[in-house]
């Protein structure tokens, strides 16, 4: 009787863990990134403040370090002509669809301390991670249309 609760007590909290490539993904993610570029699907000059902080010219070469054991993250925006400095966010990767390694990655700006102060989340699709680059997509609309944002990071050795 004590195997059978035993056995049916590992495989209940087996199902609550997180997949194996989400947890992968935390690996991988783990450390230190830099923001190399931002594109969009449509050709023009748009005007775009991403994660309702700063423009794309004070992104671009943003660093990002991940620690995926709580969550959490810092990034710092540098530049003569932007809001410097470190803001600190959560995050979580959530597993879409396994075979086409499609996932969507919430991001949710904090304070210091990991309080939230507007409990404003950003949904972004992690669409490529290896163990050097990463990409980000987020998809908006524009004028009634589809528009859709990539943030393109490289590891930091």
């Amino acid at each position: 009787m004590k195997k059978i609760v035993l056995i049916m007590l590992t495989l209940s909290l087996m199902a609550c863990g997180s997949s194996k490539t989400v947890r992968t993904s935390k690996k991988v993610i783990k450390g230190d990134w830099q923001l190399n570029s931002i594109t969009y699907d449509k050709a023009g000059t748009y005007n775009v403040k991403l994660l309702n902080d700063a423009s794309k010219a004070c992104f671009e070469n943003s660093t990002w370090k991940f620690i995926p054991n709580n969550n959490t993250g810092v990034y710092s925006i540098e530049g003569s002509t932007c809001e410097t400095g470190e803001r600190n966010f959560i995050f979580t990767i959530q597993e879409i669809d396994e075979a086409t390694g499609l996932y969507d990655f919430l991001l949710k700006p904090t304070d210091a301390k990991g309080k939230s102060e507007t409990n404003q989340g950003f949904r972004l699709k992690l669409t490529s991670l290896s163990d050097t680059l990463m990409q980000w997509q987020q998809t908006v609309s524009v004028d009634g249309a589809p528009f859709t944002i990539s943030m393109n990071f490289s590891k930091l050795q």
